[in-house]
């Protein structure tokens, strides 16, 4: 921990505190399909929104969410790269 202070984790020990959560949360549930559903629901909700209810276009505006995700998690893989081999 940070300082010693519990209310500061390491990085580490939140990456670890995290799975924990996760593997709590999905041991307790018995269809995650069910569980994930409302979330789902509105992310696809949001796309259409944003397509102004033409559905042709939120499947475009979807593909470019998730481009942007991907975009987004290279460039952090790029830097956590360049930054183990710098020290």
């Amino acid at each position: 921990m940070t300082n010693g202070h519990p209310s500061h984790p390491e990085p580490s020990e939140l990456v670890l505190l995290a799975r924990l959560g996760a593997h709590s949360r999905w041991a307790k549930e018995s269809d995650r399909t069910a569980a994930t559903a409302p979330a789902r629901a509105a992310l696809e909700a949001r796309f259409l929104a944003e397509a102004e209810g033409d559905p042709v276009r939120a499947l475009s505006v979807r593909k470019a969410y998730y481009a942007r995700l991907a975009l987004a998690s290279a460039r952090a893989r790029r830097e956590r790269s360049a930054k183990g081999a710098i020290a």
